[in-house]
C-alpha cells in the first residue's frame, strides 16, 4: 500500500511539475502574441487586460492564454499539497493559491467588458498571489526549509512591490507593468518549485 501511495504521489508530482512549467510559458507566449497583433498597446498607458477586449485574434489569444495557464496552475497546485506534506499552514497557503489560480481563469472568462466581474477577479488574483506565497513562506520555515522560505518570501515581495509602488508614486499611468512584473515573479517561483517536484518524483520512482 505504501508503495502504491508513493507511486501515485510521484505521478501527481510529475504532472504538477509539468503544469507549473507550462503555465507561465502559455501565459506569456499568448500575451506577447496578443501584443504582436495589437501594436497600439502601450506598456506604460494600458492594462494587460485591455488586450482581452480588442476584437479578433488579439482578445482570443489573450483570454484563452489566461484560461489555459490558469488550468495548468491548478494542476501545479495539486503537487504543492504533496510537496508541502502534512503542514497545515502549507495547506492553507495552497488553498489561497488555488483561489488565485481560479481568479486567473476567471480573468480570461470575464474580460474588461464584463464588469464588475473582471475588476473583482483581477484584484483577487494580484492580491491572493502574494498572500499565498507569504503563507507558504511560513510553512517552509516551520518545516525547516529555510532556503525555500527565504526564496518564497523574496518572490512574495517581488509580486507585491510593483503594486505598492504603483499606488504610492504612480510611476506609470497604466497597470500593465505591475501586472507583468507581479505575474513574472510568481512564474519564477512556480518554475523553481516545479523543478523540485520533478526531482522528487524521479527519486520516488527509483526508490
Amino acid at each position: 500500500m505504501k508503495c502504491l501511495i508513493q507511486l501515485k504521489n510521484a505521478v501527481l508530482l510529475r504532472i504538477s511539475g509539468i503544469g507549473g512549467i507550462l503555465a507561465p510559458i502559455f501565459a506569456f507566449a499568448f500575451i506577447f502574441l496578443a501584443i504582436a497583433y495589437y501594436p497600439q498597446f502601450s506598456w506604460t498607458d494600458n492594462a494587460l487586460s485591455d488586450l482581452g477586449v480588442v476584437p479578433g485574434v488579439t482578445s482570443s489569444l489573450f483570454n484563452s492564454g489566461l484560461i489555459i495557464s490558469g488550468i495548468w496552475c491548478l494542476l501545479f497546485a495539486i503537487g504543492l499539497f504533496i510537496f508541502l506534506g502534512e503542514s497545515v499552514l502549507g495547506q492553507v497557503g495552497v488553498f489561497v493559491f488555488i483561489l488565485a489560480c481560479l481568479a486567473l481563469v476567471a480573468i480570461g472568462l470575464f474580460p474588461e467588458s464584463v464588469e464588475p466581474a473582471h475588476y473583482i477577479v483581477s484584484v483577487m488574483f494580484f492580491v491572493l498571489l502574494p498572500i499565498s506565497l507569504l503563507i507558504i513562506t511560513g510553512a517552509f520555515w516551520l518545516m525547516g526549509k529555510v532556503r525555500m522560505a527565504v526564496f518564497t518570501l523574496l518572490v512574495a515581495v517581488a509580486a507585491a512591490a510593483p503594486w505598492v509602488l504603483y499606488f504610492s508614486i504612480h510611476y506609470v499611468s497604466g497597470v500593465a507593468v505591475p501586472e507583468a512584473v507581479s505575474a513574472f515573479a510568481g512564474s519564477v517561483w512556480a518554475v523553481v518549485l516545479s523543478g523540485k517536484m520533478l526531482r522528487q518524483a524521479s527519486r520516488s520512482k527509483t526508490s
